[in-house]
């Protein structure tokens, strides 16, 4: 086990970049409530906006124009809707239209059961939109390789981001077996719950490949994708987002399409979130990730089709 958490990468990576590149970190609240669980660091460079969301992201825009590759944290992923429309509109266009970039790096955090407007997974949406570039890393080497990646190219960055990575210290491997009869494909925080139902499922004799993933756009579908799904014959992408219209049925969608092989989708219900339990619309945990397979193999099988 590692000792350097997500938090503490994202943390170091962010001083590094506003010390020694002349970067800026824009956002609302970042040096309050705990400097963003921990991932702002105390140093220069550090534009405290006022809420008025919109106008932030229009600023962050700006700086990145001018060659500032600015980070922009939204503490709330639900917030990129109101911040939106200058990302979209002009970041992810000024590129296409008028040949001048506007690299700039979206920190966009999202949490769970914190109710309707505060537990969003909204990366799905802006995977729709020409321009960006769309990751989710859960990993301290992840955080520095989609770093990296911002910094070779000149693109705006939509990092969808999980409080629940930020402890992490451990590395997520590709789990691929030789007789697994489903590829479990879980991204974003449901990465850590997709290795819990795997286990579960192994124990009941029943072998699952979990490939995770990273990459939302560009969503390469090379042999660590397809490969597995191609020898196991089956196929579950969990989001942590809504899974209408969301960024598991598109993945799904893309890996049937490339394999022949079908594949489904689970994420979110579609309902509201709210804070009461019952009510809570979690993301998808290793018990309903394992329930989602078993039901799959169970209809796929002779016995199952004969019964269902």
């Amino acid at each position: 086990m590692g000792s350097v958490t997500v938090a503490d990468t994202i943390r170091e990576t962010t001083r590094d970049h506003l010390e020694r590149n002349d970067g800026l970190l824009l956002g609302q609240s970042v040096t309050a409530v705990g400097w963003v669980n921990g991932t702002v660091p105390d140093c220069r460079n550090i534009i405290e906006l006022p809420m008025t969301d919109v106008a932030g992201a229009g600023i962050a825009v700006g700086a990145a124009l001018v060659g500032r590759r600015p980070i922009f944290v939204i503490r709330f992923q639900d917030f990129l809707v109101l911040n939106g429309s200058p990302l979209i509109y002009f970041a992810a266009k000024t590129k296409a239209l008028h040949g001048k970039s506007a690299p700039v790096f979206v920190r966009a955090i999202a949490s769970d059961g914190l109710g309707p407007v505060h537990s969003g997974v909204l990366h799905g949406i802006f995977m729709h939109f020409p321009g960006f570039r769309v990751c989710s890393p859960m990993t301290p080497w992840e955080y520095r390789r989609i770093w990296e990646d911002f910094m070779s190219h000149d693109d705006p960055m939509i990092v969808s981001e999980h409080r629940a990575s930020f402890p992490n210290t451990e590395e997520l491997e590709d789990r691929v077996a030789g007789d697994a009869v489903i590829t479990i494909y879980p991204v974003s925080a449901t990465r850590f719950e997709a290795v819990k139902a795997a286990d579960v499922l192994a124990a009941e004799g029943i072998r699952c490949n979990v490939v995770h993933v990273l990459w939302l756009k560009p969503l390469v579908i090379d042999e660590r994708m397809a490969g597995p799904l191609c020898r196991s014959g089956s196929g579950l992408v969990v989001d942590a987002g809504h899974e209408t219209a969301g960024a598991s049925q598109a993945i799904a969608y893309a890996l049937t399409r490339a394999t022949g092989i079908p594949v489904a989708a689970m994420g979110l219900a579609d309902e509201t979130k709210c804070l009461c339990p019952p009510l809570q619309n979690r993301i998808p945990d290793a018990g309903r990730i394992a329930g989602a397979v078993r039901e799959m193999l169970r209809c796929a099988s002779p016995e199952g089709l004969a019964h269902g």
